[in-house]
């Protein structure tokens, strides 16, 4: 079955068919390099085949630790930052109702140093039953370490040690560090973050898998839909036969004429979350030794009232991807009104749904007119078969598109800046010299 379908006609106008040619060398060349395993950061594919070598033994326990947590708790607090929460959370707001829960209600924590959040959290789940998933590869990342440091001591308080150990579960290194240590000695359920998939690229890992499946969403069938599109990417070497490949292309090449900024645009809010993970994804696969597109996203028709007259008007450096629901399975029918006063009759009897889609392909061709090339790519429909695709097609995408530019698409060295300057700033041991040079700084 096809997911997804790709139309980039209103990007040809951009570049010549000379241009096309000569990145599209460079985009197979790009995936040889992937598929050979012998790029820059190659001890990080572990994602590439993860859709066929993922251990079913793995994926049994992490269905019967959710069942566990859902049999017991109502809400289950998700702690972690980047790849260990951005991920899960793009799928479970895909699939959660907008105004109820499926499975548990699954809060996502240790994203950020808020006191305020923090305060009001502990006092929402005070009278409530909650486990906690810990995520972290090390356990000593600051915003989640300093969550679940708060969190576990809550919950100790709460049920007692025995019980609270029931739980918690924590998602981290199969062998060393602070979280695996701390696990090992209280008894903390583990389960494995791959050595080899780095965290922008493991929603497909128990890093995303656990939190997901204790939301309600049917996680066999998500790693059926990425195992599809794994097939079909691998398989089809060809750019007129592998959408993955084309995307990638089509993006170097506007990048190349200037096209410096993507925008991700939606047209139903609940994708909001998965901009978010996409903008990880490609932002710290790409932007490296001053090279990269920058991923901004938009939430349509609601930007179009803040956004718009930039998207329209300003600058041309910017490119639109738009990702199009094509069948949504609620609809309202708009109905006729006796007065008319706000002129809207003429819509009576379509659906919210037909004006939606009207005014994604309107606005399409007004920005493309305007100067904005515009990539379409439209999801058949949501399901968690063509959430799996969706996710690898554009992490496959996203490699190969860091190979055209000649950048390791699995490091990020620049994350590490702030991190030293903060720690240097809160009087960590061992950065005492940092310290007195930043203070000089900001005086």
């Amino acid at each position: 079955m096809s997911y997804l379908s790709l139309d980039t006609s209103l990007t040809k106008t951009f570049f010549s068919e000379a241009e096309l040619k000569e990145v599209e060398k460079e985009v197979l060349a790009a995936r040889d390099v992937l598929e050979s395993r012998k790029g820059l950061g190659n001890d990080f594919l572990g994602w590439l085949d993860l859709p066929i070598t993922f251990d079913s033994r793995e994926k049994c326990r992490i269905k019967q630790a959710a069942g566990r947590i859902c049999e017991h708790s109502s809400v289950l607090l998700a702690v972690g930052i980047g790849g260990s929460y951005l991920g899960a959370r793009s799928c479970i707001e895909l699939f959660k109702p907008y105004f109820k829960n499926n499975g548990c209600e699954v809060i996502f924590v240790g994203n950020h140093i808020s006191g305020s959040y923090m305060a009001e959290l502990l006092d929402y789940i005070k009278d409530k039953d909650y486990s906690i998933n810990v995520i972290s590869k090390s356990g000593t990342t600051t915003e989640p370490a300093i969550a679940f440091r708060i969190l576990e001591e809550a919950l100790i308080n709460k049920y007692g040690k025995e019980e609270a150990k029931k739980r918690i579960f924590a998602t981290t290194d199969k062998a060393k560090g602070a979280l695996k240590t701390l696990a090992d000695a209280e008894g903390y359920e583990t389960f494995v973050v791959p050595d080899d998939v780095g965290g922008r690229f493991s929603v497909l890992t128990p890093v995303g898998l656990l939190p997901i499946a204790a939301s309600g969403v049917d996680v066999d069938k998500i790693l059926e839909g990425a195992k599809e599109a794994y097939l079909e990417f691998t398989s089809n070497k060809s750019i007129t036969s592998n959408i993955a490949l084309e995307y990638a292309l089509i993006r170097n090449l506007l990048y190349r004429k200037g096209k410096k900024f993507e925008i991700l645009v939606n047209y139903e809010p609940r994708f909001a979350y998965f901009a978010e993970w996409w903008k990880q994804l490609f932002g710290e696969s790409e932007g490296k030794d001053h090279k990269g597109i920058w991923p901004a996203s938009a939430n349509f028709t609601t930007d179009l009232h803040s956004l718009g007259q930039m998207i329209q008007d300003g600058e041309r450096t910017m490119f639109e991807t738009v990702l199009e629901l094509e069948n949504v399975n609620k609809d309202v029918t708009i109905k006729a009104n006796d007065n008319n006063l706000d002129g809207l009759n003429f819509l009576a009897g379509k659906t919210m749904n037909e004006v939606n889609h009207v005014a994604t392909l309107g606005t399409r061709i007004a920005h493309y007119d305007g100067g904005v090339p515009n990539i379409l790519i439209k999801l058949k429909e949501l399901t968690p078969k063509s959430y799996g695709y969706l996710v690898y097609f554009f992490e496959y995408a996203c490699a190969v598109s860091a190979y055209t530019l000649g950048v390791n698409p699995f490091n990020q060295p620049g994350v590490e800046a702030y991190k030293k300057n903060m720690f240097a700033l809160l009087g960590k041991p061992g950065y005492e010299d940092l310290k007195a040079e930043l203070e000089k700084k900001v005086k």
